[in-house]
């Protein structure tokens, strides 16, 4: 039987006492094995910049010696849930607030519902996997840090919001619906793949790696030039990997691979080692 963290029961105060925002900073898998359910509950969080014990802010029942934690309720304000983890499952039945699995290093966190901000920033290893959407700069790099990701999976059923990616090192991140402005933005390495549609800028800055688009782009950055039309011979693998790991997303990608896709190497100003993939026929006015 896992931990189980509810929050069902909370967070229903009319007169809004409720805190507006929880930090989960060390609630992993690793931190709480061995541990009863009595010390778990006494374990030190923050409720709106201020201490208070975990038994405050949820219901505490389970086995902590099954590396797994389930959070029921409403999760939404809750923040750094799994930063850092490094072995181990976290499950949320429901949706969770910003930073979740930001640094893991190894484990998995599978969220049903929607993810907030900063999904998976700084990622080294691990998988975690959204049912739903998820806000800006998932598998992104922290305000001042040259690298992003650096390793592991990221994959989203839902959308995504701007700077998805953004500075990836290392890695897989794939969204199944839309994403915003500046996908991919200056990747260093990894892989970007997105099956609905992008907005604008996607890929400016690009150093290494591929951005994998399934639909129709805005546009095509200024400074990357027409590479070669061919069927890559890599994709039906990435499709298969994707579908093991159970990403529904992965049938858009399954459909378009018995057609020639376009190449575009650049961002030029980067040295032009990246490259921008799409089916053909699906060229913007600008190409």
């Amino acid at each position: 039987m896992p931990l189980i963290l509810d929050r069902t029961n909370y967070d229903t105060s009319p007169s809004g006492s409720a805190p507006l925002s929880l930090d989960f900073s060390g609630i992993t898998p690793a931190r709480i094995f061995g541990l009863s359910v009595q010390e778990i509950s006494h374990l030190k969080i923050s409720a709106d910049g201020f201490p208070c014990l975990l038994g405050d802010t949820c219901r505490v029942e389970g086995d902590a010696n099954d590396h797994c934690i389930e959070c029921h309720g409403n999760f939404s304000r809750v923040h750094w849930l799994g930063t850092h983890m490094c072995s181990g499952t976290i499950i949320v039945r429901g949706s969770i607030g910003r930073h979740a699995g930001e640094g893991m290093t190894g484990g998995q966190i599978t969220i049903t519902g929607n993810a907030g901000d900063w999904l998976a920033a700084e990622l080294k290893g691990g998988v975690i996997h959204v049912e739903g959407n998820v806000g800006d700069n998932a598998a992104a790099a922290l305000p001042g840090s040259e690298y992003g990701v650096c390793g592991g999976k990221i994959t989203i059923e839902g959308n995504a919001g701007h700077l998805a990616g953004a500075r990836m090192r290392r890695g897989l991140l794939a969204i199944g619906g839309q994403c915003g402005t500046a996908a991919a933005f200056e990747l260093r390495a990894g892989t970007v793949i997105v099956m609905g549609k992008t907005g604008s800028h996607a890929a400016l800055g690009m150093r290494r790696r591929s951005l994998i688009l399934c639909s129709k782009p805005e546009e095509i950055p200024p400074l990357f030039r027409r590479g070669v039309r061919w069927q890559p011979s890599f994709l039906p693998v990435l499709v298969n990997s994707l579908q093991k790991s159970g990403f529904r997303g992965a049938e858009a990608l399954k459909t378009c691979l018995n057609q020639p896709w376009q190449q575009w190497h650049g961002d030029l100003l980067a040295g032009g080692r990246g490259e921008f993939l799409h089916p053909c026929g699906l060229e913007p006015a600008n190409s």
